[in-house]
């Protein structure tokens, strides 16, 4: 047996989102934020969203709301938990953001520009298998995943658990949990962007098997509570291999 649910909640807007955002749009190389990517705060935007996320999870009935509560060490994951009112998170090192090694802080101009050879290797791998030098492949990520998801069910039998972490990091929880192909992960992951401070719901009532998606990527919490919906995808180019 294990959890019954998982509410996979993405962090708020973040600093880092913001530059990043704005230095693709003008063609920047490099993402001018200033701090490590594990130190990067909330916006303004994202502050409002962790609060409206407090409101509705105060509104739901207790038999939907959490139990308990796994969260990314990174702060901005942690900041949206406290806003939130998700108390006592337990901090888990394996639901950190994607590495991105030598290319962390570059946008696709800045890849293209400063590390033509490994452009050209992302494009020819695909998203699931390249693997940045000093980084992580998404296949890295789902393999740390499968382990924490493993430990999440022994120590959570029966329950329902939030978990606050990334964009990247719920794609390929859903791509375990629902047994997907990485041809249906690259689908869902190159036509949709994970929202800042949205909620994605995977259920499995035995508690064991493979779990089912009872909702994806919803933000209508956020304009029912009066914060802004943001669009922020923060790992970019969903290609699959050619």
């Amino acid at each position: 047996m294990g959890a019954i649910e998982l509410i996979l909640i993405r962090h708020g807007e973040s600093a880092g989102n913001v530059a990043a955002t704005h230095a693709q749009r003008s063609g920047a190389e490099v993402i001018d934020v200033g701090l490590r990517d594990p130190d990067v705060p909330l916006s303004e935007a994202g502050v409002a969203q962790g609060q409206a996320l407090r409101r509705w999870l105060t509104g739901l009935s207790e038999s939907d709301r959490p139990d308990s509560v796994w969260c990314s060490p990174y702060l901005r994951a942690r900041q949206t938990a406290e806003l939130a009112g998700l108390q006592d998170p337990r901090v888990d090192e394996r639901f950190r953001d994607r590495e991105l090694g030598i290319l962390d802080l570059l946008t696709s101009a800045g890849v293209e520009a400063r590390f033509p050879e490994e452009a050209r290797r992302r494009s020819w791998l695909g998203k699931f298998a390249y693997r940045p030098p000093g980084g992580e492949s998404w296949a890295d990520v789902a393999l740390r995943l499968r382990s924490v998801l493993r430990d999440l069910d022994d120590e959570e039998d029966g329950k329902r658990v939030a978990v606050v972490c990334h964009d990247a990091v719920i794609l390929l929880i859903r791509y375990v949990c629902e047994q997907l192909s990485e041809t249906e992960l690259l689908d869902i992951a190159s036509s949709t962007s994970v929202r800042n401070a949205s909620v994605t719901r995977l259920v499995r009532p035995a508690g064991k098997g493979r779990w089912d998606l009872e909702s994806f990527n919803a933000v209508d919490h956020l304009s029912s509570g009066g914060a802004p919906v943001t669009e922020h995808a923060g790992d970019e180019d969903h290609v699959h291999p050619r």
